[in-house]
C-alpha cells in the first residue's frame, strides 16, 4: 500500500460526489444541519417500525426523517432510539452489523452540531454503539501515541477475539468515546483497560488535536468519525527494573490487546504498508509523523492530500446549503 492508499482506506467517502439516493436524518424540521444519512432500505425498515405504532415515533417524507413532535427531549428521543435499535437486533436486521457478538452494548453519544464542544450536555440522545453506522451519525473516539525519547513507538496486536479487526496491530491506545466521558478521561480509562498504565502516568498525555475522515464500511453504511489524538513521550523501562521513575512498559489487562511491542519508525511504515495495521490507527500514526517532522513534503508526494483530507469536516457544511432545495443526493451503493 501506499501512505495514499493507507488514507483512502478510511476516507473513502464524499456526500458532493456521490450518486445514490439518501435521505437525511435531521433532529427537527429546522434543523440547519443533517445527523445522518440513510440508504432506502434502512427508510423503508423505519416506516415499518412507524407502522407498528399509534404515536409514531418519526415523520418520514420523501427527503427527510425527523422525530416526532411528541419526542422532543433527551429521554424520549435516547428510548425511542433504544427500543428501535435493540427491535430491529432481535428481528435479524442490519445482523452483519449488529447481530450477536456485533452488538457492544456500549452507549455512544449524538450531537446536533458534530463540530462544536463536545460535552455530556450537549447531547441530543444516546444510542448502542454498533448501530450507528446505519444512520451515518458521527462517532467519534480517542487514540494514544506512546513512544519513546528516541522515537520507538509502542505499538500492541489486537486480541484475535476482537469484533472487529482482530489480530490487527492498533494505536498505543485507543477506543471509541462513551456518552459522559471528556476526550480526557476517555483516554484515561482506555489507558488503564489496554495497557495497565495507571492514571497518574495518563494524565500526562498531550491532546495533539484530531483525525476526522468519512468512511463507508464494507456493509456499505457508512461511518464519519473524529479521532480525538494524544501524545505520550516516556522512557522505556527495562523489563526487570525501571530506569526512570517515568518510564512504563504497557502491558494488555482487558483480554482486547494480545501483546505490546516496541517498535522504530521504519518497522511501522513497513507494516503499515503491509496492511498490518488496523486502518484508522495507520492515519494517526501519518498524522504523528506529520506532526514530529518524520514525514514531509520532500519525502511524500500526496502529503497536501493526506493532511488535508485526514481532518476534514464530512461535507456536512456543504451539504446542508444544499437541502433546501435538493432534499436528498445520490450516492453508489
Amino acid at each position: 500500500m501506499t501512505l495514499l492508499q493507507i488514507l483512502e482506506a478510511c476516507d473513502n467517502f464524499s456526500l458532493l460526489t456521490a450518486s445514490e439516493k439518501l435521505t437525511y436524518f435531521c433532529l427537527r424540521a429546522d434543523s440547519k444541519t443533517p445527523l445522518g444519512y440513510l440508504f432506502p432500505e434502512v427508510v423503508e425498515l423505519l416506516q415499518t417500525y412507524n407502522g407498528t405504532h399509534d404515536h409514531p415515533p418519526f415523520e418520514i417524507s420523501e427527503h427527510r426523517i425527523t422525530f416526532s413532535p411528541h419526542v422532543d427531549d433527551f429521554e424520549s428521543r435516547s428510548s425511542v432510539m433504544k427500543h428501535l435499535c435493540e427491535t430491529w437486533r432481535d428481528a435479524g436486521n442490519f445482523s452483519n452489523v449488529i447481530g450477536g457478538k456485533l452488538w457492544r452494548g456500549e452507549t455512544f453519544a449524538i450531537y446536533e452540531e458534530p463540530f462544536r464542544e463536545i460535552r455530556k450536555d450537549r447531547a441530543v440522545f444516546v444510542m448502542e454503539r454498533v448501530c450507528c453506522e446505519i444512520f451515518g451519525f458521527v462517532a467519534y473516539g480517542v487514540h494514544m501515541t506512546m513512544y519513546t525519547p528516541d522515537m520507538r513507538i509502542w505499538v500492541p496486536r489486537r486480541a484475535k477475539t476482537k469484533q472487529t479487526w482482530p489480530g490487527y496491530l492498533d494505536n498505543s491506545v485507543a477506543g471509541g468515546l462513551p456518552y459522559g466521558l471528556t476526550p480526557r478521561e476517555g483516554l484515561v480509562k482506555e489507558c488503564m483497560e489496554e495497557a495497565s498504565m495507571p492514571e497518574h502516568i495518563a494524565q500526562r498525555a498531550t491532546c495533539a488535536g484530531c483525525v476526522s475522515y468519512f468512511h463507508r464500511t464494507s456493509q456499505g453504511y457508512l461511518e464519519p468519525e473524529v479521532q480525538y489524538i494524544y501524545d505520550l513521550c516516556l522512557p522505556a523501562a527495562h523489563p526487570h527494573g525501571s530506569d526512570s521513575d517515568q518510564a512504563f512498559i504497557p502491558q494488555p489487562l482487558d483480554g482486547e490487546v494480545e501483546s505490546f511491542e516496541l517498535l522504530t519508525v521504519d518497522d511501522i511504515f513497513t507494516k503499515m504498508k503491509a496492511g498490518e495495521f488496523k486502518p484508522n490507527c495507520a492515519l494517526v500514526l501519518l498524522d504523528f509523523f506529520i506532526r514530529h517532522g518524520i514525514l514531509t513534503p520532500e519525502d511524500e508526494p500526496n502529503f497536501l492530500e493526506i493532511w488535508t483530507r485526514a481532518h476534514g469536516r464530512h461535507g456536512f457544511d456543504a451539504y446542508a446549503a444544499q437541502m433546501a432545495t435538493q432534499g436528498a443526493i445520490n450516492v453508489s451503493k
